[in-house]
């Protein structure tokens, strides 16, 4: 059962848990008593029926809490662990008074606040007063009164009679129980305890633990006999009247047994069962990092309820950046654990310590676990704590093989001599499997004679054990053992195993076998040498022969049974081999260890039969090889298969790539081996002995090595082992990483390491098992005739060496040599040669690629065809050549791809040589090829560019191209220089999708190379693929390697329309100096504006100087994009460059195919004019419209049909420039017309028609221009190239004429294009007046030609996903992200980000990409980036995952901080990520999913998206440049002020503009505020209306304003407006004039000749700032003196909250002393009164020159007792009820009675889907947090079956003050009798109605402490002002200053007190800083405040700068609350 038990507890921790969290609300009471506080940090714990919570620190450093007589209000956040059973205090003994007197605890569940529970202590904490505890347990109770007792325990502890067997250390306890444990306590009494041979008794005060199952005792090791021999202990409980009795019998001592100075025991044990945990404790590598003090432990299991008690690490070093690693036997099973607690005792001189991490795996379960904690515990450091609690970061959580604990007894005979001192080994086998080889550690008296010696073990499951082996090492004499038996216990299920022997393992003994199998059977092994010269050796040999139970291990050859000399030429050695049965022989391992002169071997076979078998019926496996380093493939070990198995079907070849780290000394002398384990099995050890890639010396700093094992199939890859060794002088070793590859299987597994193998570094482990991080995917004869016919010209002929490689529909053959042919001399004039190639079966064959080298003189081929005939089904293919394959005729290619054609068509060239010309065919064959343009990027690196000759190889999924020699680059005549882009085009028939490319080079010359990237264009498929590689093709560099299969990189590649082959001929006229040398490009346009990119027709000077010559006819062959059925028009023009660059374009004629049937379509373009600055008009760039298009389609009777149109058409422009100054423009200007039936192109405005100097200030000009017919025009693009002086240019409006139609279309601009001013764009589009459509601007179209691609990658990343459900259309909605980048060198990159958000049951976003903005590159060191993207809703973020695209070596990234924030949902998570994402950092990824489990989640402010429309009036310059800010008001609070963004071309005259904003949940909405800050060249902006459009509700709200907002426009000279709400006609807010009445004191010194402002505050918002500046009164605010304000056309905020008045402290004494302001709103005929009666004054009170004031009229709410309750209960859909419900009220002042809500058959509730409102009366709760509801039958009687109710959700609301509590209930409620069913639902929302607002605006003081952070340069000289947000409203921004002292200094704690109004629950703080005084940037750590009313601290974390130049250049920061 134990076993069982076991096993579903792992099923249970597996599930990590999501436990839900809760607020706790602790109340400490220091006693009244002498010395009673404290200031050494206190912690709790909760003890309660779900679960413990960690360990919580209360106070923190900067807090003065826990003073004499003092109460202090704690509010923590932690798991809920329910009902609370118990509480354990302590405080960690530091700081100068520690002792602590307590007196009690109060603790409150914030969400159920009826339950509070009351611990009584009334003691001391301390380690000098009273019993000198300073750790309790207090018990609760819910009555105060009640005081529950503690339950005894006496201990008797028993030290044995011995010699040396007390001691003088501390001895400490802790007792396990079923409820718990005591904690660790410390055995202490007067007198001298633990004495040889004594009894102490010790008495425990403790909560009832239950039955008690085991004890943790141990010692500290302390003092001058610290040792101790313990006999055994017995507790007796006096409360259950139970004796325990837990015996011992061990020493407690470091240098005695097993070296523990702790230990657990069971009750009533004598044999452990102890689970061992591996811990590494982890130093950081920081300045004085290390320590002596002590180190101790604490872990806990699932839900905190198990725990391992105080383990001291003893034995560590704790040294900086070194590890230690400590074994755990601990009597409790608890992996997964929840965290894990570390600490020291602050004990040593130094005592502080740096802990970087924890890391614990647990064999059993398998599971390890990383606890990172990166802190001080150091009390001087941080936050002083020297003991921390670290939870898990589950995202590095690694699952490994489970092992599981076994006991092993091992019996020596009692026979003389038995005994051995050598080093015993053990391997067992068992029906799943084997175990590894295992070491019993021989201590000086293990094996003695007659002995029985205990061992722990761990073992993989593998099943009921079958067998095991023994041996031992050493060969001389003494070290025979004569073994009894073995006896092998399974600890967890009690399995035991008994294997009998007997027998001696020694050389001089019984068979001299020190190798023992129990049980066993014999094998006789026959070896026959070979009979070659040198074919002997004197090695030692070893042989393991593999059946299908088992293996008998490496056995070694030694007591040849008939030679003496072993192994010699010719012989035939034979040996006995005792081993289990080992069923059927499958193969044999053979090899020998390389020693010796002759060492090398050759082996003829090995025979095996099973002793007495005749010889007739032995297995024999053929080698016939050698095994030799010198000869064959260096190979000393082979595997070897029975005669007769191929021996392909069983070995697989393993191909492993080890990498060595580039660190100072990584390199290794030492012999490296590997073990791989896989699902079917492992391979032996196997020292890497000769490698690939041959580099002569192995393990080089930074070098890669590549090796070839060759084994049997082990299936996939689980794990390897690795290591060295440990020879010769350099032994140790850094392995960076393990890449092995498995072509068989095609996949290639990756294994980081990046540690060291080395006794003196890390933790000295010289070997270590490696786990793959990723998996990849890499890539099955007949015999094939083949003809080759040579052509009969003259030196048709060749003696090169010819290369074929034949394509069928399965696959290729590979390139294969044509070597022997039935002729001689092959190749020669007018032959036919024959070739036999055998292959894999390729199916029907596709095509053939044909090549010679040009190597002999005359290498020239005239290749006639060539025929192959499939010998399976007789059936012969014609591939027709007839071309040259020659450097120097044709072409020049040497390579040919032939495609196979009909035997009938082969007959028939030949009846009439009727010659095709090729031309014609050309489009049809480019059609068919694909032409890749390939560019190569050779590194900026030093002596990065290459001489030699450089080949490359594309490979699709369907096809390679071979080796393409890259010879002629497009852009370089010496290719391959540093840091240069070359380009190639190759083409290429029918690969398929491209997915790799091998590239490398001859080595010829100057060889080395550092190859950047490779990118692939194919304009046909329409993709282009990026293939980085950022790595040496050097034999010195990196790891040698020349040639280099590259990847493409997914997260690169662009994707477009596939492109179209066009056959285009220019004809130049026949005139004088018609030709050109110029470039001469051409852009085809289709309809729709569709248009393919601008074209160059010659790629280089030398075709320039060809083509485009006096009456010429050329042609092209291009692929551009497919413009569509129709070829509007054409653009076509020259660069004017070169000698005499005027050319006379007689006509151009298009060519392409079309899309159905045969035949092709040809467009004629007649030109017929100059394209010359000198002639005509001056215009190199012509539009071209078609006069014909002929259509060549081939009808059956073989007729061509011709086809004419002819279009005409033109445009009338006239531009209007502005009247302002400055306005005209002497630059260039472009015009670009767009309609919806295409666009113009863009078109210099050159001749103008109406003025001699164009654009003129106030002047209109007119141009015409000749355009295809556009249809309706909508938008305009106009720019100009600011040449010329004075290029600034005002533009007015244009107007367009379409002279067909006479249709005028009329474009308002309004506009700057200049570089100085507005937004300094000199490029702009505008849209026709009333256009309606969607506007873009040129950032937004690169935008949507990024989301065009975006898409497209988003589908490619469907198809990868295998688990897609339908995919359902989720909600888009914004995700912030801000990336915080490290500092450490190569932390920044340059590659592109991209994040990928996860939700519950696989949903996710697409890849979100962190484009930066202003095109700034990459992520710069140290800097926070910030980024707003736009993805599905997931909703439940379960991970993110953050990568990024760069795929060299080179792209690493150091990211410390990842934070995504989901403003829709309100909560924000961070993630300390700390790691790198690079390709040879750290663990080798460059993408890292994050739990979010790991993540700090933070409520953040919940936002809402609204579509706003903003209306711009249709008045001359109306739009504007300027800032505008905008301020939501509504009934539930205000939002801060927003930017609305410009993006180029909002805001603009009669515009309207349409854009989403995330703004605060306020609704419903009451009125606007929009400012502007009248910067710009525009600053004026006439405003008509926003429209704001809630998309989730579909609310509208409209406000209107229609008028200017401006300094110099308009009546009211305004730059801020205010605008009521209009919601479905009716207007939220009136317009009132409000009258001020100011009432300064009658003190003396009162008045004041500041300048005074206010803001009113009411429940529609506030009114904004208010001067009060006209006034009755000449002299303001003098003493005892009323001033009254009015302020007309105001919007009444109507019920008044508070106001906000504040003065500038000028003039002369400007200190203030006011006793009220009335306001008086005239609508509703109300007057509101704000008494204050305080100065606001720098040198009185409390220096404050901004009061907040709350109304006194709301005070007449007088709360009684009593109030009602609505009730709202909405039942679901699934659900109903005929029965009867009832509910509870759960408020912050008490719990209500049970309400029942009755259902009865006259009125019928609780229906589907129906509303239910019921109504109680009763005291009043407080805010209610939570509910209570049950669902009883009627009248009492039995429920029959199981019978629910759902409830979807209740609303409470209460009467008097109208708040509502909300809550989501969503749950099915069991129908029961019992009271105590019910579920209970805490409140989701609560809506606070103003009334109660209002009310509890009582001025409090806020104690606000700012800590600055401890980095060079944190503190700042700047003005510090902090604004906090509440339920309640704003603080207004408060300046943080004191007098006479030096704030915010590094490390330093600041205290402000500042007095506001009660801001109820605390939201966040904005802290910013105004960048003035020397050095203003700051750290910030953190905020903490405290509301001194209630005692309630609420912590902001910052840990940010606040830096202009630092982190993202902010100087303002919102915080939000930790909890």
């Amino acid at each position: 059962a134990e076993h069982e038990q076991i096993s579903t507890n792992i099923n249970e921790l597996n599930q990590i848990e999501n436990e839900d969290f809760t607020l706790y609300e602790v109340v400490a009471v220091t006693g009244d008593v002498k010395g009673a506080g404290t200031d050494a940090n206190v912690f709790v714990t909760l003890f309660g029926d779900f679960g413990v919570t960690p360990k919580v620190h209360l106070a923190s450093k900067s807090r003065t809490a826990f003073e004499k007589n003092k109460t202090d209000v704690f509010r923590i956040k932690t798991h809920n662990v329910g009902p609370l059973k118990k509480l354990r205090i302590e405080h960690d003994n530091t700081g100068m008074s520690a002792s602590w007197f307590l007196d009690r605890v109060v603790v409150t569940d914030m969400n159920r606040p009826h339950l509070r529970f009351y611990f009584a202590c009334n003691n001391w904490l301390s380690r000098e007063e009273g019993d000198n505890l300073f750790v309790r347990d207090l018990l609760g109770s819910m009555n105060p009164m009640d005081v529950p007792k503690l339950n005894k325990y006496i201990v008797s502890v028993f030290t044995a009679d011995m010699k040396g067997s007390g001691t003088d250390a501390d001895v400490f306890l802790n007792i396990f129980g079923e409820n718990g444990d005591t904690g660790e306590r410390r055995l202490d009494s007067d007198k001298d305890n633990f004495e040889r041979g004594s009894e102490d008794k010790f008495t425990i005060e403790a909560p009832n633990l239950g039955r008690l199952k085991k004890i943790t005792i141990g010692h500290n090791n302390r003092g001058s006999s610290a040792g101790w021999f313990l006999d055994k202990v017995v507790i007796d409980d006096m409360g259950n009247k139970e004796l325990y009795e837990f015996p011992v019998y061990n020493w407690f001592a470091l240098d005695e047994g097993d070296g523990k100075i702790q230990r657990d025991v069971l009750v009533g044990s004598t044999q452990p069962m102890g689970i061992v945990y591996n811990v590494q404790v982890m130093t950081g590598n920081v300045r004085g990092a290390g320590t002596n003090s002590k180190i101790h432990m604490v872990m806990h299991g699932a839900k905190g309820i198990k725990n391992s008690g105080k383990v001291f690490l003893e034995g560590g070093a704790f040294e900086r950046g070194l590890i230690d690693i400590f074994n755990v036997e601990i009597c409790e099973l608890m992996s997964p654990l929840s965290r894990v607690t570390i600490g020291h005792d602050n004990g040593a001189v130094g005592a502080g310590w740096y802990c970087e991490k924890v890391v614990i795996y647990c064999p059993f379960t398998g599971i390890e676990q990383t606890f990172p904690c990166g802190m001080w515990l150091d009390e001087d450091e941080g936050d002083g704590l020297i003991e921390r609690e670290l939870y898990e970061m589950v995202s590095l959580r690694q699952k490994k093989q489970k092992k599981y604990p076994w006991s092993l007894w091992i019996w020596t005979s009692d026979v003389k001599g038995a005994g051995t001192d050598a080093q015993v080994f053990l391997q067992i086998y068992g029906e799943k499997g084997k175990s590894d080889e295992m070491k019993l550690e021989n201590n000086s008296d293990s094996f003695e004679q007659g002995q029985v010696d205990k061992f722990m073990i761990e073992m993989p499951d593998i099943g009921r054990l079958l067998k095991l082996r023994i041996w031992h090492e050493k060969r001389h004499p003494f070290a025979g053992w004569h073994l009894g038996k073995v006896t092998l216990l399974k600890t967890l299920t009690m399995e035991k195993y008994s294997f009998e022997c007997g027998r001696w393992l020694d050389i001089n003994e019984d068979d001299n076998e020190i190798v023992r199998e129990l049980p066993a059977t014999g094998y006789r092994v026959t070896i026959c040498t070979g009979n070659v010269s040198g074919s002997g050796t004197d090695a030692t040999v070893f042989l393991n022969v593999l059946g299908d139970l088992g293996d008998t291990g490496d056995r070694l050859m030694i007591m040849s049974k008939n030679n003496v000399n072993k192994f010699e030429k010719g012989n035939h050695d034979e040996f006995l081999i005792e081993s289990v049965s080992l069923g059927q022989v499958r193969r044999v391992r053979v090899g020998h260890d390389g020693r010796g002169g002759g060492c090398g071997w050759y082996l003829d076979k090995v025979m095996v039969r099973e002793e007495g078998q005749p010889e007739s019926m032995a297995t024999e496996f053929p080698c016939y090889r050698w095994l030799d380093r010198n000869e064959d493939d260096g190979q000393i070990v082979r595997e070897l298969v029975p005669a007769g198995d191929g021996l392909r079907l069983f070995n697989v070849g393993y191909q492993i790539a080890i990498k060595t780290g580039s660190v100072n000394g990584a390199s290794s002398d030492s012999k490296v081996f590997v073990k791989l384990y896989g699902e079917k099995g492992d391979t032996s050890k196997v020292i890497l002995a000769v490698s690939d890639n041959d580099l002569r010396n192995y393990f080089e700093t930074g070098r890669t090595d590549i090796f070839t094992l060759e084994t049997s199939d082990i299936g996939k890859i689980n794990r390897l082992l690795i290591g060295h060794t440990n020879e010769g002088l350099r032994a140790g070793w850094f392995l960076d990483s393990v890449q092995i590859s498995v072509p068989v299987h095609g996949k290639q597994y990756m294994f980081p390491s990046h540690r060291w193998l080395c006794k003196d570094e890390a933790d000295g482990k010289v070997e270590v098992e490696l786990y793959p991080s990723e998996t990849l995917d890499i890539e099955q004869l007949n015999s094939y005739e083949i003809h080759v016919f040579t052509g009969t010209m003259w030196g048709a002929g060749t003696d090169a060496n010819v290369y074929v490689n034949i394509y069928g529909e399965t696959g290729d053959t590979g390139e294969r040599h044509l070597k022997k042919s039935n002729n001689l001399n092959k190749f020669e004039k007018g032959q036919e040669d024959v070739f036999d190639i055998s292959a894999v079966d390729l199916g029907t064959l596709k095509k053939l690629r044909i090549r010679h080298d040009n190597s002999q003189a005359s290498a020239g081929w005239f290749l006639d065809r060539v025929e192959i005939v499939d010998n399976k089904d007789d059936t012969t293919y014609f591939f027709p050549c007839n071309r040259w394959l020659a450097v120097d005729e044709d072409d020049g290619q040497l390579a040919r791809e032939l495609v196979p054609v009909d035997e009938a068509f082969m007959k028939k060239g030949d009846d009439d040589d009727e010659d095709d010309s090729e031309a014609t065919l050309g489009l049809e064959q480019k059609a068919m090829s694909t032409t890749y343009t390939v560019r190569i990027k050779t590194g900026d690196k030093k002596y990065g560019g290459t001489d030699a000759n450089v080949f490359m190889i594309l490979y699709g999924t369907k096809d390679d191209t071979g080796i393409i020699n890259l010879k002629a680059s497009k852009t370089h005549k010496n290719k391959f220089e540093r840091g240069m882009i070359d380009v190639f085009t190759v083409e290429a028939v029918d690969l398929g999708p491209l997915k790799k490319l091998r590239i490398g080079h001859d080595n010829n010359g100057s060889a080395g190379w550092f190859l950047d990237w490779v990118e692939i264009d194919a304009p046909s498929l329409g993709q282009k693929l990026h293939f980085p590689c950022g790595r040496w093709l050097d034999r010195g560099e990196d790891d040698g390697a020349i040639i280099r299969e590259l990847f493409p990189n997914p997260l690169q590649s662009e994707f477009s329309t596939p492109f179209v082959p066009y056959e285009i001929k220019i004809f130049t006229s026949d005139v004088f100096g018609a030709g050109t040398d110029a470039d001469v490009f051409i852009v085809l346009y289709g309809r729709d504006a569709v248009c393919t990119q601008q074209k160059s027709l010659c790629v280089n000077k030398r075709e320039r100087r060809m083509y485009f010559e006096r009456g010429a006819e050329d042609m092209f062959i291009v692929e551009l994009e497919d413009v569509g059925d129709v070829i509007e028009k054409i653009r076509i023009g020259h660069d004017n460059r070169g000698v005499n660059p005027g050319w006379h374009l007689d006509r151009v004629e298009i060519r392409r195919l079309l899309r159905k049937g045969k035949g092709s379509e040809t467009v004629i373009f007649p030109c017929e004019r100059w394209l010359a600055k000198s002639e005509d008009d001056g215009e190199t760039v012509r539009e071209l419209v078609p006069s014909d298009i002929i259509t060549e389609k081939l009808s059956r009777d073989g007729s061509l049909k011709v086809t004419e149109v002819e279009v005409e058409d033109a445009l009338e422009i006239s531009v209007m420039t502005g009247d302002l100054y400055g306005a005209g423009t002497d630059a260039n200007v472009f015009l670009t017309v767009y309609g919806d039936l295409g666009d113009t192109g863009e078109r210099k405005l050159s001749k103008s028609e109406t003025n001699s100097n164009k654009f003129e200030r106030g002047s209109v000009d007119k141009f015409t221009i000749e355009a295809v017919d556009l249809g309706q025009i909508f938008k305009i693009k106009i720019r100009h190239d600011n040449s010329m002086v004075s290029p600034d240019w005002y533009l007015d409006q244009v107007e367009v004429l379409d002279i067909d139609t006479e249709e005028v279309f009329l474009f308002l601009c309004e506009r700057w294009l200049s570089r100085k001013r507005e937004d300094r764009r000199i490029e702009r589009y505008f849209y026709v007046k009333g256009y309606e459509g969607v506007r873009e601007s040129s950032a937004s179209e690169k935008k949507n030609l990024a989301l065009m691609q975006k898409s497209v990658d988003s589908n490619m990343n469907k198809k990868n996903k295998k688990k897609k459900e339908e995919e359902i259309d989720l909600p888009i909605i914004p995700y912030h992200i801000t990336i915080y980048t490290g500092l450490e060198r190569d932390a920044s990159t340059t590659s592109r980000a991209y994040v990928i958000i996860i939700g519950a049951n696989h949903t996710q976003t697409d890849r979100l990409w962190l484009d930066l903005q202003d095109g700034r590159k990459g992520f710069e060191a140290g800097t926070l980036e910030s980024f707003e993207s736009h993805g599905s809703d997931v909703g439940e973020i379960k991970k993110v995952e953050l990568g990024h695209d760069g795929a060299t070596p080179e792209s690493c990234w150091l990211v410390d901080e990842l934070s995504v924030a989901v403003p829709t949902k309100g909560v924000k998570y961070i993630f300390a990520c700390k790691c790198w994402l690079a390709k040879d950092r750290g663990d080798g990824l460059t993408a890292r999913v994050f739990n979010v489990l790991d993540a700090e989640a933070i409520s953040i402010s919940h936002k809402i998206i609204y579509e706003v429309t903003v209306v711009t009036g249709d008045v001359q310059n109306a739009g504007t440049d300027t800032q505008i800010f905008m301020t939501v008001f509504g009934a539930n609070g205000s939002t801060e002020e927003m930017l609305l963004q410009k993006n180029e071309d909002r805001f603009e005259r009669g515009q309207e503009d349409t854009f989403n904003m995330e703004i605060d949940d306020v609704a419903p909405l009451r009125k606007m505020r929009l400012r502007i800050d009248g910067s710009g060249s525009r600053p004026d902006w006439f405003l008509d209306k926003v429209i704001m459009r809630n998309l989730t509700t579909e609310e509208v709200s409209v406000f209107t304003y229609e008028g200017w907002l401006s300094r110099t426009h308009g009546p009211k000279r305004a730059l801020i407006c205010e605008m009521a709400a209009v919601v479905d006609e009716e207007v939220m807010v009136e317009v009132t004039t409000y009258i001020v009445q100011v009432k300064t004191s009658d003190v003396a010194g009162a008045g004041t000749d500041a300048n005074v402002w206010i803001i009113i505050f009411g429940e529609n918002g506030d009114t904004g700032t208010l001067a009060l500046k006209e006034c009755n009164k000449s002299n303001k605010f003098e003493r005892k003196q009323v001033d009254t304000f009015r302020f007309p056309e105001i919007l009444s905020m109507g019920d008044l909250s508070k106001v906000r008045v504040w003065h500038d402290n000028t003039g002369i004494a400007p200190g203030w002393h006011l006793e009220y302001i009335d306001v008086k709103d005239e609508i509703m005929d109300k007057t509101f009164r704000f008494p204050c009666d305080r100065w606001l004054a720098k040198n009185d009170d409390d220096g404050q020159i901004m009061r907040e004031l709350a109304c006194a009229n709301n005070d007449y709410l007088d709360l009684n007792e009593k109030t009602k309750y609505e009730i709202c209960i909405t039942t679901g859909d699934t659900a109903e009820t005929k029965e009867n419900a009832w509910i509870v009220l759960e408020g912050r002042k008490g719990r209500s009675k049970e309400f029942v809500m009755e259902n009865s058959s006259k009125k019928k509730r609780f229906l589907r889907g129906n509303v239910d409102r019921f109504e109680f009366s009763s005291k009043n709760l407080g805010d209610i947090a939570g509910i209570c509801l049950g669902h009883t039958p009627k009248d009492g009687k039995k429920v029959k079956g199981e019978v629910y109710w759902h409830v979807e959700e209740v609303v409470v609301t209460e009467r008097e003050l109208g708040n509502k509590y909300i809550f989501k209930c969503n749950s099915l409620i069991p129908l029961s009798p019992k009271r105590d069913d019910f579920i209970t639902v805490e409140c989701t929302k609560t809506i606070e109605s103003f009334a109660s607002k209002a009310r509890s605006l009582v001025p409090v003081k806020y104690e606000i402490i700012v800590i600055t952070g401890d980095e060079k340069g944190a503190g700042t000289d700047a003005n510090v002002f902090i604004t906090l947000y509440g339920s309640n409203g704003d603080s207004g921004c408060r300046q943080l200053r004191q007098k006479f002292r030096n704030l915010f200094e590094r490390g330093q704690t600041d205290r402000f007190s500042v007095e506001m109004l009660d801001m109820g629950e605390l939201q966040k703080v904005r802290v910013e800083h105004d960048n003035s005084g020397l050095s203003p940037g700051w750290l910030l750590d953190r905020v903490e405040v405290t509301n001194t009313a209630n005692g309630v601290t609420t912590i902001f974390l910052c840990g940010k700068w606040l830096d202009s130049k630092k982190a993202d250049g902010k100087i303002s920061r919102a915080l939000y609350p930790k909890y």
